[in-house]
């Protein structure tokens, strides 16, 4: 029987053993869960919102009537990186709260849509500046960490120019 080890962010940046993918995938996690946790911290505290909760209120702001510019549940499911339950859920709370509505796909019965209400695109464009900022602070931050400092240059090098 083998002794299985995990390595900590720790010990990837002080070099110890393992994996090159597997030290890459740890940093990348770690510098994941930090940004998150930062914006999660700041959204909460000034907008009474979750990050999972502003993702689903950005993403189907972003609907439209074209083609392809409605989504269905499984849709946001998939751009928000959560189950379907998980993802009924928390559209069902966001709904209670009057900042989403679904209603029937008028095309396919069976299809239900979601949209953001105007109280919705008003807390997403009081939340925005938020979560831009947190982000921000929070690569600033995990720049200063050797292990975290090539992911977030990758992640700037991935930002359209502003």
């Amino acid at each position: 029987m083998t002794q299985q080890t995990h390595a900590t962010p720790q010990a990837v940046a002080e070099g110890a053993p393992g994996s090159g993918l597997a030290q890459g995938w740890c940093a990348l996690s770690a510098l994941h869960g930090r940004i998150e946790s930062h914006i999660e911290r700041a959204l909460q505290a000034q907008h009474d919102l979750s990050v999972r909760e502003f993702s689903v209120i950005n993403v189907l702001s972003e609907q439209h009537s074209g083609p392809g510019g409605h989504l269905r549940m499984h849709q946001v499911a998939d751009a928000v990186v959560l189950s379907q339950s998980a993802t009924t859920r928390l559209v069902t709370r966001l709904e209670d709260r009057g900042l989403l509505e679904r209603y029937l796909c008028p095309d396919d019965r069976r299809g239900i849509y979601t949209n953001v209400t105007p109280d919705g695109l008003t807390l997403l464009a009081e939340a925005r500046p938020t979560h831009d900022t947190a982000l921000r602070e929070a690569l600033q931050d995990a720049a200063q960490r050797p292990e975290l400092a090539p992911l977030v240059t990758a992640v700037e090098t991935l930002a359209p120019s502003e």
